[in-house]
């Protein structure tokens, strides 16, 4: 056998640890860290990864921008302005267009965006808007208006090519900043396609005309002046996205005769289009960000949340996913909880009837322990397994009750008795805001008595809670005062006063399971329209995550970001689910004779 010295001239190398870089990629190596004696290498590899679920569900929309900086807009069911920003990880919300619509397309960055065209039933439209990173303005109107276009360029460098107006159009449409002008026109009339490039590179590919009625395989290069057809597609789909350059392109989704919808990924390289890894989600009308084809981002479609990013690289990327655990005794909503992911304390709650109900999560499965005094629910929460803190609720709305992690005693009474009452901190260190009848209010507390803190500056029940005393995060809930209704506000405590922060939750919402930390919360769960969604919080603005398996609301959470516990909620669930973040490490393989 020869010698892997004799075949390339050096030898192998042993290091001390498993190479952990992009710089890795192909290299051979021994490591004493493991596997002493096994021969490794890093490999790079194709894949579709989970990212943050948007935050309304929504097909025929329309994206721009890249992988880490992407921005939606626009889609249906019916016609929606939504917009929502994505950061790499989760969504935020942005400025609603002005002009709701679906079937429009899109150019641009996250920051200087470009939208065009689109439909509101009955009528296609041929509205333009330029986004700024906050609101969009209106600008000059489009020739014709026109729905199931594509787009390629930027804000003022846009190009606009295709759709339907009464039929199919090969209308291409140049955009300067301020005026649209005509270009070359394509060769196949189209509309449901995708397009990506820029405006004197662009690159059409897929779609549908009828009659007879016909998905298209066809692929197109625009130079800035004429398209020119170029090798085709694989697969021939209709309402399918893409995203990249004229250069390094990925197509992926739609919907053929085969399926309505398709999870087949193409990428292009300038010349021929190849098949790589699948969608894990298969959809149609979804859309796409991205620069090229290593590095793309799918979102949306008929009708999901569901954002996937798409990476060529050494590195294997987990997406942020909720997991099933070890079910409740006792399915109930309205309840409480602290402690972790793998030392969680449930109490109390509607099961329907108020139940006193305490229960011990071990991190697989929950055990019952000895009841709450009395019944309870509408109550809030603190400290850990061992050290627990029941404050609130109703009936016995001043009531505080301490549990030692075998049974409860009483604790100090509240200086205000209220109930949809929230709570943070620790047993001997807690803190209580909010509820009702005193949505204002929030009082310390020291282990055996209560004493009034700062106001909150938006006076709310329902409110979600994370922190300790003197560092706590209050988000979300329904205020009551004029005008009432659900609030997204959030403002920090500082152990003195609270303070309203400029960023606001992407749904407006009560009643979640919340934890975390004053700069590291999580959210998830809300009433029925969103009752999946998930958010966390980064000390400076709420992105959306992945989607809880059970939707629900008026459940209870308990952990950090990192590892995070939601158990409960309506309508009567005992479903336990257990959260953990993205996460990325080195696709490292080891090598065989085999």
């Amino acid at each position: 056998m020869s010698e892997y010295r004799a075949l390339k001239g050096i030898k192998i190398k042993t290091f001390a640890t498993d190479l952990s870089n992009a710089a890795a990629e192909g290299q051979v190596f021994f490591s004493t860290a493991s596997n002493f004696n096994a021969l490794k290498t890093v490999v790079a590899s194709e894949v579709w990864s989970s990212g943050g679920n948007m935050v309304k569900a929504r097909g025929d929309l329309a994206g721009c921008g890249t992988q880490t900086a992407g921005l939606a807009f626009g889609g249906g069911p019916g016609s929606l302005a939504n917009t929502d920003e994505y950061n790499g990880t989760g969504w935020v919300n942005g400025g609603n267009l002005n002009t709701a619509r679906s079937t429009l397309a899109g150019a641009g960055t996250q920051t200087a965006g470009l939208a065009f065209g689109g439909y509101v039933p009955p009528n296609n439209k041929n509205e333009v808007e330029e986004y700024n990173g906050t609101t969009w303005a209106e600008q000059n109107n489009l020739p014709a208006a026109t729905r199931g276009l594509a787009g390629a360029g930027t804000q003022t460098a846009g190009l606009a090519f295709g759709g339907f107006t009464d039929t199919e159009i090969t209308t291409t449409s140049e955009y300067d900043g301020t005026n649209w002008t005509a270009g070359g026109a394509l060769n196949t009339a189209r509309r449901f396609f995708a397009g990506c490039g820029t405006q004197t590179a662009g690159l059409a590919f897929g779609g549908f005309i009828e009659p007879p009625a016909t998905d298209l395989s066809a692929t197109e290069e625009y130079n800035g002046s004429a398209w020119s057809s170029v090798n085709s597609l694989a697969v021939a789909r209709r309402n399918i996205a893409g995203c990249g350059i004229q250069t390094s392109a990925l197509a992926f989704g739609g919907k053929n005769p085969s399926s309505n919808n398709l999870n087949l990924t193409e990428k292009y390289d300038g010349t021929n289009w190849s098949t790589t890894t699948a969608l894990g989600t298969g959809r149609r009308g979804m859309a796409g960000a991205g620069s090229n084809n290593t590095a793309g981002l799918g979102f949306g479609g008929i009708t999901t949340t569901a954002t996937e990013e798409f990476n060529r690289s050494v590195n294997t990327i987990i997406g942020a996913a909720w997991a099933s655990g070890g079910d409740m005794g006792t399915g109930r909503y309205h309840l409480e909880g602290c402690g972790t992911q793998t030392a969680g304390l449930a109490f109390g709650g509607e099961a329907p009837s108020t139940t006193a109900k305490t229960e011990e999560y071990n991190g697989s499965a929950w055990a019952e322990q000895n009841d709450l005094s009395s019944a309870k629910q509408k109550h809030g929460g603190a400290g850990t397994q061992t050290a627990g803190l029941c404050v609130g609720g109703t009936p016995d709305t001043d009531q505080t009750s301490e549990y030692g992690g075998t049974s409860w005693t009483a604790g100090g009474n509240l200086g205000t008795g209220r109930y949809d009452i929230r709570a943070a901190g620790t047993q001997t260190a807690g803190l209580a805001w909010g509820g009702l009848q005193d949505p204002d209010a929030t009082e310390h507390y020291d282990g055996s008595s209560w004493t009034s803190g700062g106001n909150l500056n938006t006076g709310r029940r329902g409110s979600g809670a994370a922190g300790t005393e003197t560092a706590a995060l209050g988000f979300g809930g329904y205020k009551p005062a004029s005008p009432a209704g659900a609030t997204n506000k959030t403002e920090a405590y500082n152990g003195t006063a609270w303070t309203e922060l400029s960023a606001t939750m992407n749904i407006t919402t009560i009643s979640r399971g919340t934890g975390g930390t004053q700069t590291a919360a999580l959210a998830a769960g809300s009433p029925p329209s969103f009752a999946g969604n998930t958010e966390l919080w980064d000390g400076t603005s709420w992105v959306s995550s992945a989607s809880l398996g059970t939707s629900r609301y008026d459940l209870a959470g308990a952990g950090t970001t990192s590892a995070f516990l939601a158990f409960g909620g309506a309508p009567d669930t005992n479903a336990t689910e257990e959260f953990t973040p993205e996460s990325t490490s080195l696709n490292l393989k080891t090598l065989t004779d085999s």
